[in-house]
């Protein structure tokens, strides 16, 4: 996919091509009902529960009806690309509205029962699905995509090329508070254990996301937990950067300083490579860039799942969601992973996650 046609996927929420649209009191989310009916589109029909359906050409029908998906900015993209190909299939029939406020922040009202689907870019907590537990909401998990979570910095940034786990550690983790310079981070470094290069004598610029978001945790499961831990310190980043739940806005910060560092999913990376610089990450078994065939491979220290948590609750009483769903795993919905800019899953994850979804209907 060509980075021109990347940038316009993931600006498409924000697009004036796109309506915007409220639901309950949440503002910004996006929903895909202005996508031109194709021949896929058939004739609609009414089930002899009364919901109204179309029958599409492949035999199979999507009932008619609204989804609301919230949560990981990462994966929206991708909910929202599926969400205009229900629109185009089901004639306007099946109206899906899809927003990013975080991982977090998406399963606080999934599990209070406010939304049918929460996209993930981790798993989801124990103490998350305890809260799901206690609302009386059940799901199911349904791995979609892979995406390498891209460590950057700007292409005017010679002096950095490749970073290892102690290094992220001392200019990003719990001990790095304060540090206004890359070369602060140094000494810290040299104590933990890098063998990085020496640091640059230039202003230490961080954007990334905050504590709401998948991305956020899961940098912090890769390169800070660990020593953290070791160390006695809490398994935190530090507070003084830049925070947004916005990936756009993470990547215009990457780009705006000479000296910048900040981590966002790969699609997010792909489609500004041209001005951003990925920063090889060494866990130990040398430098690896991100591309799609690492990230695929698992080569790349930084790859992750991502995912889709359905509210089998919501299934029950929503026929939508469960046709939704079902164009999400489909050929043409799966395709819309690597047209988002993030890694297909291989052909037994696919059918790991199409059994774990019949499962969730039988």
């Amino acid at each position: 996919m060509n980075t021109s046609k990347r940038r316009l996927v993931l600006a498409s929420f924000v697009s004036l091509g796109l309506i915007l649209t409220a639901c309950g009191d949440d503002e910004g989310a996006s929903e895909a009902t202005d996508a031109p009916t194709t021949e896929a589109a058939g004739e609609s029909t009414t089930t002899a529960a009364g919901e109204e359906s179309t029958t599409t050409a492949a035999g199979g029908e999507i009932a008619g009806g609204e989804v609301f998906v919230t949560g990981s900015s990462t994966v929206e993209p991708i909910s929202v690309l599926v969400g205009e190909l229900a629109d185009e299939l089901s004639g306007g029939s099946l109206a899906v509205t899809v927003e990013g406020p975080g991982t977090g922040d998406g399963f606080k009202k999934f599990c209070a029962g406010e939304a049918d689907i929460s996209d993930a870019s981790r798993k989801i907590k124990d103490e998350e699905a305890a809260s799901c537990a206690e609302a009386g909401v059940e799901f199911v998990e349904i791995e979609v995509a892979i995406d390498g979570l891209t460590v950057a910095t700007s292409p005017n940034n010679a002096a950095v090329t490749c970073l290892d786990i102690p290094a992220l550690y001392s200019l990003v983790g719990p001990e790095s508070e304060g540090f206004a310079k890359w070369s602060d981070a140094q000494a810290l470094a040299t104590e933990v254990g890098t063998t990085s290069a020496a640091f640059p004598d230039a202003d230490l610029t961080v954007t990334g996301p905050g504590p709401e978001s998948g991305t956020y945790d899961t940098f912090v499961e890769f390169a800070i937990k660990g020593l953290a831990e070791e160390r006695g310190k809490e398994d935190t980043a530090r507070s003084d950067y830049t925070q947004s739940p916005n990936d756009n806005l993470i990547v215009e910060g990457i780009e705006g300083s000479d000296s910048s560092l900040g981590w966002v999913g790969y699609a997010f990376f792909a489609a500004e490579a041209d001005r951003m610089k990925a920063i090889e990450i060494d866990a130990g078994d040398g430098c690896v860039a991100p591309t799609e065939e690492t990230i695929a491979d698992g080569s790349y220290p930084f790859s992750r799942s991502l995912y889709i948590y359905v509210s089998t609750t919501a299934l029950a009483e929503n026929p939508a969601v469960g046709s939704f769903v079902d164009i999400y795993l489909s050929a043409d919905g799966l395709a819309k992973v690597s047209e988002a800019g993030y890694v297909d899953l291989p052909a037994d994850r696919i059918a790991a996650s199409t059994a774990a979804w019949d499962a969730a209907k039988a």
